[in-house]
């Protein structure tokens, strides 16, 4: 049997049994192809190779069929990492912490994408990973390779104090490297928590937010009816960037009871989201709906293809275009702190918005304040007058 029907019989054998992965020659070396783990999104597959570098004969033909069984086995035990594959110089110790610590950020990031509670979405857990983990996670890299500390107390400190003070960023990249850490099991400085908190909406990032009239104001300077459609629904409905585009909007229609459903595939997942104002719905023509699929911007959707993040970004870049003089994040917590000033308890608003009560009260945690210190006000003077009257 000469080199080519043996590579044959051994790709019909892999095929036999369901295994999709093939040896293939090329020039006079051999390689494997197939469904691999994406090396972005470990939860995802899709047609790669692994160049073997082995000779193209029987004996090298003979170890990568052991190399293709090999990898079966990893992959049916979450063990396959393509450090293992891809093959690397590490003559230096600078080198060597790298591949480490890649090594230890790529297990951790499929045990990120394993574990489903962290959102009831895949593309959600896309998204999350990318603006909340991601970044954090290749600035460690970066850090670790100009200063070759390796994964350890001393590295993540400086990781984090890399981040202004009181800021979002230092607040999550707290979060992303105390779950890197749980992942490893590496103790954490004793005052982690101190260090990472302090950012919340202050009263100070409230008074960017826009006013009803500035809102409506804005509406009417969007020349284009599919953009002035998904600015009126991120303002009534207070919706993400990405999630105008998977809501089912069947509710607008003549008839329909106004209350609009969230798609599970999106950034945390299914939910359903009441008007405020409810006249907005009119005022923004949102109750117009003929032709549901053609009432949106025609943009690539297919998270096959795509990110909700990159989808978000497309209206963020329209608000730039139209010159909207906020961000299409103000609409949502101009919503947020509407739903306050009405008296709608913080539970419904959290569900509303689809995120938790925690997440809802320390991020309005000046408006909800002022609310509940209205309402005791508002109650001991109500007490006085009726004993006045008494």
């Amino acid at each position: 049997m000469d080199e080519n029907q043996k590579l044959l019989a051994i790709n019909q054998k892999l095929a036999s049994k369901g295994i999709k992965l093939r040896i293939e020659k090329r020039g006079k070396y051999l390689n494997i192809r197939g469904p691999l783990p994406d090396k972005e999104y470990p939860t995802l597959s899709k047609v790669q190779r692994i160049s073997l570098k082995l000779p193209l004969n029987i004996d090298g033909l003979e170890e990568a069929q052991k190399a293709i069984e090999l990898i079966v086995f990893q992959l049916k035990k979450s063990q396959f990492y393509w450090s293992h594959w891809i093959k690397e110089k590490t003559n230096s110790s600078t080198q060597a912490n790298k591949l480490r610590i890649e090594n230890v950020i790529g297990n951790f990031k499929i045990n990120f994408f394993s574990d489903t509670s962290r959102s009831k979405s895949p593309a959600g857990m896309i998204s999350n990973w990318q603006s909340a983990y991601k970044p954090y996670l290749n600035r460690l890299i970066e850090v670790s390779n100009k200063s070759n500390l390796g994964l350890g107390e001393e590295l993540l400190l400086k990781i984090l104090l890399s981040y202004k003070e009181n800021s979002r960023s230092r607040q999550q990249c707290g979060i992303a490297l105390s779950a890197l850490a749980r992942h490893v099991d590496l103790a954490l400085p004793e005052n982690w928590k101190k260090l990472q908190s302090g950012y919340g909406m202050h009263e100070s990032n409230f008074r960017k937010l826009p006013s009803d009239e500035e809102i409506i104001n804005s509406f009417k300077l969007i020349p284009n009816p599919k953009w002035r459609f998904v600015f009126g629904l991120m303002a009534t409905y207070g919706l993400r960037n990405h999630e105008v585009f998977f809501s089912d909007l069947s509710c607008l229609k003549k008839g329909g009871d106004k209350i609009l459903r969230v798609f599970p595939m999106t950034k945390t997942g299914e939910h359903q989201v009441w008007p405020f104002h409810p006249e907005w719905v009119n005022l923004f023509e949102l109750d117009n709906l003929n032709d549901i699929p053609n009432q949106l911007p025609n943009i690539k959707i297919d998270l096959k293809e795509t990110t909700l993040q990159h989808i978000g970004r497309r209206v963020s870049e329209q608000f730039r275009r139209y010159k909207i003089s906020f961000t299409p994040y103000d609409l949502r917590h101009a919503w947020a702190v509407r739903t306050i000033l009405i008296g709608l308890p913080n539970t419904v608003a959290a569900k509303m918005m689809g995120h938790s009560v925690s997440i809802h009260t320390k991020t309005y945690h000046h408006w909800i304040t002022k609310r509940d210190q209205q309402i005791a006000v508002d109650s001991a003077l109500s007490s006085v007058r009726k004993q006045q009257k008494e």
